[in-house]
């Protein structure tokens, strides 16, 4: 028996590491994209963009577990079907139970793994993920000057070339640059015909040389002397330096980001949605106490009289009750309209701190939900691949891909529903796991029997198994 785990286990590790690959790709690059804009244009080096990307990749991990074992699965057992192995190990009295069990202690491996994954690795991974995004999105696009473009990417200095040519760029042809660094604006003024851009110190600075021109300065004094409102400088040859850190990517401290949810393990996301369940708890109560200024109470002495004699003894001392004056009338609209506006922002308040809770247990939910999805996604990949007998990249990936899409919109549509109140959150993040769990019981109750479940004889034998109740069994030809 060990020889045949040893078989199976080496059919399925090879597919499984192969299809866990190419989702962990197609998830990343996928997730890579909303964040495109926020990354081009700013020069940040492979040092950070291969950051992002290990830190992304370590994210797509618990998504991409479920379907790597839901195609690896049905594809090894396929392949096991299609070249008869499956059949002649059947035949030698071993139950497709115990053909399953290598593939199926994986699996529970796996989902244990990936639970723990997603508790100690993913918060930290998240937290170095969308701390760098962070700052990543602080930061200024390089350095970009156009032709005919005013340019105010560097502090205290606004650009404008007329031309650029060289290879890269660096040859200018009518500079303007316009000087506010101090706080008199645009006191100062260079014009050149030409120049060239260029690097410094490492990249620290940006050095730019210009030729024939001319400086126009503003002096101190210019609006208390007439005339002496200007100083014209002519040079041939000037060298300015700017200097560039306002585009070096400034890290923020990752202590700022720790009270996200999608930063805390199991034990703080239970501690921190206690204290907000209890948080809301005393919202609520505090509700009533303070609705209490808005109302008047009265209370009738109505010992020993009968119901109808106090209906009507009210209602004579409700006629006897002196005309509202206009005053009266007014500070109880009054009263109304602020009862109104504050139970609004009450209300208002309450729901959001009810979806914040919402959300903090749907984390919590999450990391159980994806670790039991790895389970399921085997119970529907094996039996399956046991009844259709196809292996490779063919009817195997239409299959998974079918599946899983299946799982992904009930399980984003239960967290949407848990989100908004329209079902317990719990129900919400389990009924795409419950979704497909009778569906992998299914094959593999149908497995076991050798059925041909994908057949049409199959269904169309279902009618005659139906007991109608004027007829007694219904024949199909």
């Amino acid at each position: 028996m060990k020889k045949l785990d040893k078989l199976i286990l080496k059919a399925f590790a090879g597919p499984f590491l192969l299809t866990f690959a190419v989702v962990e790709f197609i998830l990343l690059t996928q997730y890579m994209l909303k964040y495109m804009d926020d990354i081009i244009g700013k020069d940040l080096g492979f040092g950070v963009i291969g950051q992002l990307l290990f830190f992304f990749s370590v994210l797509m991990v618990p998504i991409a577990l479920p379907l790597a074992v839901l195609l690896s699965s049905l594809m090894t057992y396929g392949t096991l079907g299609e070249h008869q192995e499956l059949t002649a190990i059947k035949t030698s009295g071993i139950s497709l139970t115990r053909i399953l069990r290598p593939v199926l202690l994986v699996s529970l491996v796996l989902a244990v793994g990936a639970f723990w994954f997603n508790n100690t690795i993913v918060p930290k991974a998240n937290l170095n993920a969308y701390s760098l995004l962070w700052d990543v999105r602080q930061q200024k696009l390089s350095l970009d000057i156009r032709e005919g473009v005013f340019y105010n990417g560097i502090p205290g200095y606004t650009i404008k070339v007329n031309e650029k040519a060289g290879e890269n760029g660096d040859l200018l042809k009518g500079v303007m640059i316009y000087d506010h660094t101090n706080t008199d604006g645009n006191s100062k003024v260079i014009l050149a015909d030409s120049g060239r851009m260029f690097m410094r110190f490492e990249g620290q600075y940006l050095g730019l040389e210009l030729f024939k021109g001319v400086i126009y300065m503003e002096q101190p004094d210019a609006r208390d002397r007439a005339g002496a409102s200007f100083v014209r400088q002519a040079f041939s040859r000037n060298l300015i330096t700017f200097s560039l850190a306002s585009f070096d990517l400034n890290r923020t401290q990752q202590e700022l980001f720790t009270e996200n949810k999608m930063m805390m393990n199991l034990p703080r996301l239970h501690q921190y949605t206690d204290s907000l369940h209890k948080r809301l708890g005393t919202e609520r109560q505090q509700q009533v106490r303070m609705l209490n200024p808005y109302y008047v109470h009265m209370r009738l002495d109505t010992t020993g009289k009968a119901a109808n004699q106090r209906v009507a003894s009210w209602q004579v001392s409700t006629k006897k009750l002196p005309p509202l004056t206009l005053n009266q009338v007014q500070q109880a609209t009054n009263r109304a309209r602020n009862l109104r506006g504050y139970l609004s922002s009450s209300v208002e308040r309450l729901t959001t701190l009810a979806r914040e809770t919402g959300n903090y247990r749907i984390e919590i939910y999450r990391k159980y939900t994806q670790s039991a999805a790895v389970l399921i996604m085997f119970l529907i990949g094996a039996p399956l691949g046991a009844i259709i007998k196809k292996g490779g990249l063919g009817v195997p990936v239409l299959i998974s891909i079918l599946f899983f899409i299946i799982y992904y919109v009930a399980s984003i549509m239960g967290e949407k529903y848990g989100r908004e109140g329209v079902l317990p959150v719990g129900l919400g993040m389990w009924i795409a796991d419950a979704l497909l769990l009778p569906v992998g019981l299914f094959f593999l109750y149908q497995a076991r029997r050798d059925s041909g479940v994908l057949e049409v004889d199959f269904w169309r034998r279902i009618p005659a198994k139906i007991r109608w109740p004027f007829g007694g069994y219904r024949r199909v030809d």
